[in-house]
């Protein structure tokens, strides 16, 4: 989970999916289905659950051992578990890059005014005077009529690009979604189109405000490891390099081209943006070593009574970020209680409600993915291997972390007005008085950053929800802000004064009743108009 943000933060589908009552679903979850499990997953002996570790051994096994005493059957054939070949990547960059221009010299540090990384593992990256090109924000996007690489060529080029869409900042809904982040906006994106245009190497422009984050979460990829999945044998071109540089260094960078930002950066926002050369040259290197390495995704089931080949998928993500740097008091274990030990232990919950409370006619799967923390691989991997075909998948519902902060009145729906999910979600919030609110945070493009988000990429209509902001005892605000801090740190761990388990539960059983609607109808839930994921459902997705 890569923000806090996450956690606080057309009706015709109401009268088609009828919702059963509290009464007759015959089922509720209690705190205690809860503590034990998250106490138990985010102990000191689980190593903070990073992948390939013996807290991966151990996570999974103990979550086999309770989902199939409950009664879940395995999920992927006569086994509970998935395969995921990944490889850890350690890379190395030169300490500094040079840039030469129509002014000048520029010598870049590396870390203090850039970050890079590399996917490469066929030896030295080395580049000298390779061309860089100022492609805008770096996207082709043609339900917008937008194309920032139109006419250009980027082979064996460096391209530099915005961060964010060109709807950021402003209120014109027309322009892409105006200042709700579209997935164009993400970083990872545009690293991804820049590698299919065949670039050499992809540097986008740092901002705050406009990234959600500091560069100083960036500054932590310098010369660092991070996971991916294992391509090999696979004609998947990666560019020798990519990254980041800060405004700071970006705004050098145009100086020294005899460019003015302030002017390209307005014009890189209006329709028929071209990109074009920026007249300087870069040379540096980087190298990288690999480690390649098999984690598993976790799959259990309860099969449908009378439509067992449609399926709804809950998932939530294992894995946390492992041992760290010690704090002041030593403890160097990032236990991940909220994040996401809530979440195992909120599916083990659901499935304990499909098998002892009113039988699901269609099956229910409780995805358990890893290397969440590392880039949604987990998911990426089972979204692109999928055990349960996608155009006979009705939905994904996500959990990435329970409300343990206190009861609100609203649930923030992420992404609210995808797809037909929020009106099931609306009519079963409307039932208990109350309501579903919008993102908390539409310009840090939340809907991207979760595992919901591999399901949504092809086609499946996904549901995303966080912890509400209007509080029927305000005076709980204040637990809150004292759990906020622990995003993240070796202080993410459960504690039974602080933690509302009654609000975890209030916000769980709504998620149990989105599904059991689900699970009891025949419909089959759409993306909405304006959704970028509606032409994938209707075009290869069964309806």
């Amino acid at each position: 989970m890569e923000t806090l943000t996450k956690f606080i933060a057309p009706l015709a589908a109401i009268g088609v999916f009828a919702c059963t009552s509290s009464s007759e679903q015959g089922f509720q979850i209690t705190p205690a289905d809860l503590e034990s499990h998250i106490i138990e997953l985010s102990d000191d002996s689980y190593l903070g659950r990073m992948p390939f570790t013996e807290g991966e051994t151990k996570t999974l096994a103990y979550m086999e051992k309770i989902f199939s005493e409950i009664g879940a059957e395995p999920g992927n054939g006569d086994s509970y578990f998935q395969d995921v070949p990944m490889v850890s990547i350690t890379s190395t960059a030169a300490p500094t890059m040079q840039v030469v221009g129509p002014k000048g010299k520029l010598e870049l540090k590396g870390f203090e005014d850039y970050v890079i990384w590399t996917q490469r593992l066929d030896g030295e990256q080395a580049f000298k005077d390779a061309e860089m090109v100022f492609v805008g924000y770096g996207i082709v996007a043609p339900e917008y009529g937008w194309n920032d690489y139109a006419d250009l060529d980027v082979k064996d080029k460096i391209v530099v690009m915005l961060v964010n869409d060109p709807g950021y900042g402003q209120e014109n809904t027309d322009l892409f979604n105006g200042n709700t982040m579209t997935y164009y906006g993400r970083w990872t994106y545009k690293l991804e189109e820049a590698a299919k245009q065949g670039a050499l190497g992809a540097l986008i422009i740092h901002e705050t405000e406009a990234a959600s984050y500091g560069f100083g979460v960036v500054q932590n990829n310098w010369n660092g490891t991070k996971l991916y999945l294992d391509n090999r044998g696979k004609d998947v071109y990666q560019a020798a390099f990519e990254g980041w540089v800060s405004t700071e260094t970006a705004n050098k960078l145009f100086d020294l081209a005899g460019l003015s930002s302030v002017e390209l950066v307005e014009q890189a926002k209006l329709p028929g943006f071209k990109g074009k050369s920026m007249g300087l040259k870069a040379s540096s290197s980087i190298s990288a070593e690999g480690k390649f390495d098999v984690s598993k995704n976790f799959i259990a089931k309860v099969t449908g009574t009378t439509r067992p080949n449609e399926y709804i998928i809950y998932s939530a993500h294992w894995d946390h970020i492992g041992i760290g740097t010690p704090t002041a008091d030593g403890d160097s274990i990032y236990n991940g209680a909220l994040d996401n030990a809530t979440g195992i232990a909120a599916m083990w919950a659901l499935a304990k409600g499909f098998i002892e409370g009113e039988k699901p006619e269609r099956t229910v799967v409780f995805l358990a993915v890893t290397a969440e923390e590392q880039g949604l691989w987990g998911s990426a991997y089972y979204a692109q291997n999928p055990v349960y075909p996608a155009s006979q998948t009705v939905a994904n519902i996500n959990i990435d972390g329970l409300n343990i902060f206190g009861s609100m009145k609203d649930i923030a729906v992420i992404g609210k007005g995808q797809s037909e999910l929020d009106d099931i979600l609306d009519k079963i919030l409307a039932e208990k008085e109350r309501y579903s609110s919008g993102d908390p945070a539409p310009t840090a493009g939340l809907y991207y950053r979760s595992d919901h988000f591999n399901f949504a990429k092809v086609g499946i209509p996904a549901l995303y929800v966080g912890t509400g902001s209007d509080y029927r005892n305000p005076e709980q605000k204040k637990n809150a802000e004292i759990l906020s801090k622990n995003y993240h740190t070796p202080s993410d761990e459960y504690d039974a004064e602080l933690w509302d388990m009654d609000s975890a539960v209030e916000d769980l059983m709504v998620l149990y009743k989105v599904g059991l609607t689900l699970a009891q109808s025949d419909k089959w839930p759409q993306w909405k108009e304006g959704s970028e994921f509606k032409n994938i459902r209707e075009r290869y997705m069964k309806k």
